[in-house]
């Protein structure tokens, strides 16, 4: 499956009864585009772990590392299951954290809903300010001028250094370079950890990015919908900000998620 360019190998666990273990070593070479089936990594729908929960996801970057919450993979995830038996309106567990998701077979998108975000915080890296926050995983937040995202090979050089920075690891961060269009639209590129290189789209990155865009202009308490344009289409993302509490609430992710392919592989 793929949401924006963002593409996964999905499975229902509840089937085969794989261990993590066993997940864990058999993703680098699942996930490869030469050896492999190909992906950004692996989503895994379980059994529910939260009894609030209707299931779990699992998600795995490509090279078998957690991964957290992937909102593009999220939303693969919630089609996925809304085709094999669970409705269009979906709770499911991230972890610890809860999640809904509303479904729409026909158009092929969901909306998946976040937990409360905290406001980001300003960091220094190496001579670069960066904003810091937490969508369900790991980000930090570069703003940069438009004709810069198209410079691939310097934001992967810079992406890698700052994903490896000591100060950042354990457990290492996504990092996103954004440019400002408007107080509505965005333009994005993400260095994912795990992937370590740029992806087409990612789903937390987009939260993080449309987060720290309305931050960084002071935004203002009113409901917002920002656009995220990255390579692989357009993401929406909507909140709500308390600034009393410097908390992001009402926050979801709209976006495309499609099937693109069904088979079977040896493991």
């Amino acid at each position: 499956m793929e949401g924006a360019g963002n593409d996964f190998v999905v499975f229902d666990n509840r089937t085969y009864g794989l261990s993590l273990a066993e997940i864990v070593a058999f993703t680098p070479g699942l996930c490869h585009r030469k050896f492999g089936v190909g992906a950004d990594g692996i989503l895994i729908l379980e059994k529910p772990t939260n009894p609030n929960s209707d299931f779990t996801m699992l998600y795995r970057n490509a090279d078998g590392s957690d991964a957290g919450m992937c909102g593009n993979g999220a939303r693969c995830l919630t089609l996925f299951a809304a085709h094999f038996g669970f409705t269009e309106h979906q709770t499911f567990n991230v972890h610890n954290a809860v999640y809904q998701a509303v479904v729409n077979k026909a158009e092929h998108t969901t909306t998946i809903h976040f937990p409360e975000v905290k406001a980001p915080i300003w960091i220094e890296i190496d001579g670069t300010k960066l904003l810091q926050l937490f969508t369900g995983t790991e980000h930090v937040v570069c703003f940069t001028e438009a004709a810069k995202l198209d410079q691939e090979e310097e934001l992967v050089s810079m992406g890698r250094s700052i994903r490896e920075h000591e100060r950042l690891n354990p457990p290492g961060t996504n990092v996103n370079f954004v440019s400002i269009q408007n107080e509505e639209s965005i333009n994005l590129q993400t260095y994912e950890r795990g992937v370590e290189n740029l992806t087409l789209a990612c789903g937390t990155g987009a939260l993080a990015s449309a987060i720290s865009s309305h931050f960084l202009m002071d935004g203002n308490t009113k409901p917002c919908h920002i656009e995220v344009a990255v390579k692989g289409g357009i993401l929406g993302v909507s909140f709500e900000f308390d600034e009393v509490e410097k908390i992001y609430r009402n926050v979801a992710l709209n976006g495309p998620a499609k099937f693109v392919f069904e088979g079977s592989i040896e493991i």
